[in-house]
């Protein structure tokens, strides 16, 4: 029995959390595992009404589940910030999810922005940090409003967060067990004190791991070739920051986010599995959003439940309505409703 904690969220975020949840019951149905759901009201409309997010009692209760699904936070009448760093950012924390794992990969040429590539082309991971560098909140201002303003963001990094992230990287790549290469993404010429952590780091750590092919990559570089030659990519990792970019950017070659999900991991404590996309607010109650991303992260929260076999069905499933089904992975676009494509990727399971 799995105990799921739902955060519904803001915007369509209640529309994709529950065609996800419709296949998370197919699933459990047909791979004969069950779960219990519990909703957490972290919304900006419980916010505007309370002044209320995730607080300590919360955090202690979260602690005590299997999973986290969430479906997107952002409300267009909360200033931009509040919820995402009340949230989002608390809970990545609070929980010590130090992971950020994002697949990119292509589910259909037609959807793809570059030219001639296919979906053997574009499969790869991204191990983002997720607790440590500029994410941390720490800087100040001086002489603040006035002409000799100062502001300093500090980049926090430290050998602890960085080890256990390239540790992480390391192990998923023997896992994924595909080209067994780990590419380190980082600005070593220009952010030398940080870099130079991570860079020696890496090259430690990877003397443990011989079957493992290792490169480097300024995260310039990187994005040229993402758009290139993403083929030359099996598992990159990477800090908070720079992941944070170039996940983006991976989604947009893999078809754009509707179709992009991620996983905030704590190896050993409670998991969150989130569409990437954002709450979306102009298509809210339209039933026009495309819920694959949503149904992609309850893909990858069964496999990090241990239920790989419904996990992958799952995704096989999304990939089988993306190749024959969908018109667009775009709102409105799809040629189905929401409700109709997570009713698609049921039928498909």
């Amino acid at each position: 029995m799995y105990k799921i904690a739902v955060i519904s969220g803001d915007g369509t975020g209640p529309e994709v959390v529950s065609e996800g949840l419709k296949v998370l019951d197919a699933a459990g149905k047909k791979f004969n595992f069950k779960f219990e759901t519990m909703s957490f009201d972290f919304s900006g409309q419980r916010y505007l009404k309370t002044g209320k997010l995730v607080d300590e009692k919360d955090i202690e209760e979260l602690k005590k589940y299997s999973a986290i699904y969430l479906g997107a936070v952002g409300d267009p009448e909360v200033k931009p910030g509040i919820i995402e760093t009340g949230v989002l950012l608390k809970l990545r924390f609070a929980l010590d999810q130090y992971i950020n794992l994002r697949p990119v990969k292509l589910y259909n040429s037609d959807y793809c922005p570059l030219k001639d590539k296919k979906p053997e082309d574009i499969d790869f991971v991204v191990v983002r940090e997720n607790s440590e560098g500029l994410y941390k909140g720490m800087g100040e201002f001086k002489d603040k409003g006035s002409q000799n303003e100062v502001a300093t963001q500090i980049s926090y990094n430290t050998r602890k967060g960085v080890e256990r992230c390239i540790r992480y990287a390391f192990d998923y790549c023997r896992k994924r067990n595909k080209k067994k290469k780990l590419t380190l993404c980082g600005k070593t010429n220009v952010l030398t004190f940080a870099w130079d952590l991570w860079e020696r780091t890496f090259y430690e750590v990877a003397k443990e791991y011989p079957d493992i092919t290792t490169d480097y990559a300024h995260v310039d570089a990187t994005t040229m070739w993402f758009v290139k030659n993403p083929e030359w990519f099996d598992v990159i990792v990477t800090d908070n920051m720079f992941g944070d970019i170039i996940t983006d950017l991976g989604a947009m070659i893999q078809g754009g986010m509707g179709i992009a999900a991620g996983g905030n991991i704590n190896p050993k404590g409670v998991s969150m599995f989130e569409p990437i996309g954002g709450s979306a607010p102009k298509y809210t109650g339209k039933n026009v959003i495309n819920p694959l991303a949503a149904i992609c992260a309850v893909g990858m929260m069964l496999e990090n439940l241990g239920e790989d076999k419904a996990g992958k069905a799952v995704e096989n499933a999304v990939i089988k309505v993306a190749q024959t089904k969908l018109k667009s992975l775009a709102a409105g676009k799809m040629g189905y409703s929401t409700t109709q494509v997570g009713d698609l990727v049921v039928a498909n399971l």
